[in-house]
């Protein structure tokens, strides 16, 4: 391109000819920035049907299938195929939400092609393009100015400052090398640069702009292309039940061995011992662990799309209930990320603090009404659209005419309009705001009077408030002047503006507080301004750290001084990095929250990545594990309170998967090592895994919240799901229970009872025993009074479910004749009844003093600061 085709000069702009375009973009690519790890469906069920722990369980299925244990085999594969549907259902709708949310990635462009205007996706802009930018318009390119007419651009997404900030353009315009010369005058977020950058957005004026930089290339694309580098968190508790399933599954093959051999040792018969080896084999396999893993993290992914938190990684669920480390960004994440008025001062400093639903007094309307008419009457940057956002008793441009606008110079940060009066020619009305400075020069204000001035803006700006200065005036006349220095002005007060904080953070803040996660926040913006924000937010605002003063601390004077202080100001984005992987370096569980593109490899690194999928831009959804789909702060409190709700019922269904085994194993082994009539067969426990992998899927993954979800500290980072205590605990109800089958075995025995009547008392009172083992893991803190006063629609069908089918299997002759079983009298169905309630009463008992001797078993150890 020459010179001639990018100057705005006398001749008119031809732009890059059509096949230049397309030569370049063939060179360059499209204009997109990089997908990060978005799957198909395809990839999606690969990565599912190639998890380890679902091969284990269909492999499970298939030995069933070959051994003829047809009803075990299409359990197991009947939940896998359950868990793959589940899965793959939610994964695929969280790609196609994001999918619709990467509006902001290729915006539409307005470009200069063969010497004519045309508007073309953002993703077909080259290198080189012309391009056309107006209020409204999000740029789709690093590009530099040629030309601009009060232009102003909000950079908030790559600066996270909400306040936008003025373009000039280039010195002496032209193409070629000076282009490149150009993209490295400045970097984001400063006054006066010749730079607009892609995915920022044009809040005033217009301007055209030479593109110099594309896609990857651009400063958005070079924050997106950095997330490759940065490892995102593996989930901890696949490895962990992966290593159990491994172990109990080679221990159950061995006892299953052994058994087998005792049979044949001692009572002979290959077959019947092969068969009592098939059931042992079957009543410890641990096919229910990665179901259950599988579901709840499938399911929990749909209670929190439910809460509007679209979850992008299955590691963000089990991190959520650990987390113990909150880090925020300020803008458009604690604040609303539009600017309002927040306090006015006349020149005698008379104050009034504004809220959003009273109009102001007279003497302090006039400020803000003339303010308004110092701003564009159609407003798109965010300060002059808080003074339309502020209630007035009356509209100030009633019955007038814009006549003129003189614009802000980088000479003289003000703008003035002139009103004209209608019905009248020569009547008008004066408005000016602007810098303090550059207003107290309009207004000749004397040497005491602008001393009084600055003392008043310093006040105000300590309060982290940003400060205009409004004057008013009438003229009278013919002829306009064309300096605005010679408009009659008259001061008439400051005006402090700040991006107003969300309604919810205080509460949500305070409730972080209660459940023992620090909230820190993280910002581009300035240490005033930030404390300001913080303290208001519920933050001690105490000791902030400036990104100058952290460049100067190597990582262990960094981990100290993060102890020390909750705000960080001045942030670059490799530093909001260097402060999340020290905190995690300090063994913290850190959740970081953004919606810009510097927040993205922060969000990847944390544990749990949080962005805002309103506002936010595709970069930091796509690095993120968690989006919200509505930009509220609050949703973070609601998700971290379902992690903690899902991770609590996961260890629950664990509890009694580990208890429920104990004495179904212990019935399979006993009778044969003491010369007792053999219980279970294969058939048997199939039926009782029918009654078992629903309950610990649907029942209590179901389950409510304990009482104390959010008033405990978070669990220890390493708090293994199958913990010491947990296990002890499986295993003290496993005892109790099998006491009391084995004791039912006994009675049977020494009344003489036939062998089919008494393997149905025994069969009976292990399955009562299991619907009390039920009831006893519905809660870890409440009294079983509590927990039977929530019925749960899911417990109801499952009890009703098995108690259906287990009075066909006893009264049937058929089912009796399948199951071997003789018939049970009403005396019998009592004492079954009577084992059950002894064993759930003897649990609650235990319950309640480990409760109190262990105060943490409900929740996992709380982490030692």
């Amino acid at each position: 391109m020459t010179r001639k085709d990018a100057t705005v000069g006398d001749t008119a702009p031809t732009g890059l000819a059509s096949t230049e375009a397309r030569r370049r973009l063939a060179l360059d690519g499209p204009n997109d920035l990089p997908r990060g790890d978005h799957r198909t469906g395809l990839r999606i069920l690969v990565d599912v049907v190639k998890e380890p722990m679902l091969a284990l369980l269909l492999a499970s299925g298939a030995i069933y299938a070959v051994l003829g244990e047809t009803t075990d085999a299409v359990v197991l594969t009947g939940f896998a195929c359950l868990s793959v549907v589940i899965t793959l259902v939610q994964e695929l709708r969280s790609e196609r939400v994001l999918e619709a949310l990467r509006d902001l990635s290729s915006p539409r462009a307005l470009v200069i092609r063969d010497g004519a205007r045309q508007r073309i996706a953002g993703r077909e802009v080259v290198r080189g393009d012309l391009i056309v930018l107006a209020e409204g318009d999000r740029v789709p390119a690093d590009a530099r100015l040629l030309s601009a007419q009060d232009l102003q651009a909000d950079e908030s997404l790559l600066t996270g400052e909400a306040v936008a900030v003025r373009k000039v353009a280039v010195a002496g315009a032209g193409a070629g090398a000076g282009a490149e010369a150009g993209a490295e005058a400045g970097l984001p977020g400063g006054d006066d640069l010749p730079l607009v950058f892609s995915g920022t957005l044009v809040v005033r004026g217009k301007g055209m702009a030479e593109v110099t930089a594309t896609g990857a290339t651009t400063e958005i694309g070079k924050i997106g292309t950095t997330l490759v580098k940065v490892r995102a968190e593996p989930p901890r508790l696949y490895a962990q039940t992966r290593r159990v399933v491994v172990f109990l599954a080679v221990v159950g093959g061995l006892v299953s061995l052994l058994v087998g051999g005792l049979y044949v040792y001692f009572r002979g018969g290959w077959l019947d011992g092969l068969l009592a080896g098939i059931a042992i084999g079957m009543s410890m396999l641990p096919e229910e662990f990665p179901v259950v893993l599988a579901i709840f993290m499938a399911v929990g992914a749909w209670r929190l799309s439910k809460a509007r938190v679209l979850t992008r990684r299955a590691a963000a669920i089990e991190a959520l209930g650990a987390a113990t480390v909150l880090c925020t960004d300020k803008t458009g994440t604690l604040t609303l990320n539009r600017m309002a008025i927040r306090e006015v001062r006349l020149p005698d400093q008379s104050r009034l603090a504004l809220d959003a639903t009273t109009p102001p007094r007279p003497e302090f309307a006039e400020v803000i009404g003339t303010g308004l008419l110092a701003s564009d009457p159609l407003p798109f940057d965010p300060m002059e659209q808080a003074f339309h956002d502020v209630p007035k008793a009356a509209d100030p441009t009633a019955g007038l005419t814009l006549e003129r606008t003189y614009g802000l110079r980088t000479d003289l940060l003000a703008m003035s309009q002139v009103w004209r009066r209608n019905g009248s020619v020569r009547d008008r009305a004066v408005a000016t705001k602007g810098a303090p400075e550059a207003v107290a020069e309009l207004c000749h204000l004397s040497s005491d009077d602008r001393a009084a001035m600055a003392r008043a803006v310093d006040s105000m700006a300590a309060g982290g408030l940003r400060v205009l200065a409004v004057a008013g005036g009438t003229l009278s006349g013919g002829d306009l002047p064309e300096c605005v220095q010679d408009l009659p002005l008259r001061f008439l007060g400051l005006v402090g503006l700040a991006d107003p904080l969300r309604p919810s953070i205080a509460q949500a803040v305070a409730e972080c507080r209660r459940a023992g996660i620090r909230v820190k926040m993280i910002t581009g913006d300035y240490p005033v301004t930030a404390t300001a924000i913080a303290r208001e937010a519920g933050l001690d605002g105490r000791n902030p750290l400036t990104g100058k003063e952290l460049d100067s601390l190597d990582d262990a004077a960094l981990r100290q001084r993060l102890t020390e202080g909750d705000i960080f100001a001045r942030i670059m984005p490799e530093q909001k990095l260097r402060i999340v992987n020290a905190l995690k370096a300090a063994n913290e569980v850190v959740a970081m929250t953004g919606d810009g593109v510097n927040d993205a490899p922060a969000l990847k690194s944390a544990h749990i990545g949080i962005a805002m999928g309103g506002r936010g831009t595709d970069v930091a959804r796509e690095a993120s594990a968690l989006v919200l789909l509505e930009d509220d702060f609050g949703s973070i409190v609601r998700a971290v309170r379902l992690g903690r709700r899902i991770y609590d019922n996961l260890r629950k269904a664990v509890s009694f998967v580990f208890a429920v085994h104990l004495p179904i194993a212990g019935l399979a082994i006993l009778p044969l090592l003491f010369g007792f009539p053999i219980i279970l067969g294969p058939i048997h426990i199939a039926f009782l895994e029918m009654v078992i992998d629903p309950v610990c899927t649907l029942v209590f993954e179901a389950e409510d919240e304990e009482d104390d979800i959010m008033d405990r500290p978070p669990r220890h980072p390493d708090e293994r799901l199958f913990s010491p205590g947990l296990v002890t605990w499986s295993i003290t109800q496993g005892v109790v229970a099998l006491v009391a089958v084995i004791g039912m075995l006994v009675y049977g025995a020494h009344k003489a009872m036939p062998e089919d009547e008494l393997r149905a008392l025994v069969f009976f009172t292990l399955v009562i025993t299991i619907i009390a083992l039920i009831l006893v893991n519905r809660s870890f803190s409440s009294s079983l009074g509590a927990a039977l006063g929530r019925p749960k629609p899911a417990l109801l069908i499952v009890l009703a479910g098995v108690g259906g089918i287990l009075a066909t299997v006893v009264q049937w002759p058929v089912a009796q004749g399948i199951f071997r079983f003789g018939p049970l009298h009403a005396d019998d169905i009592l004492l079954t009844a009577g084992a059950g309630m002894a064993v759930l009463l003897v649990l609650e008992l235990l319950k309640g003093l480990w409760r109190r001797s262990r105060p943490t078993f409900a929740s996992s150890q709380p982490q030692a600061r």
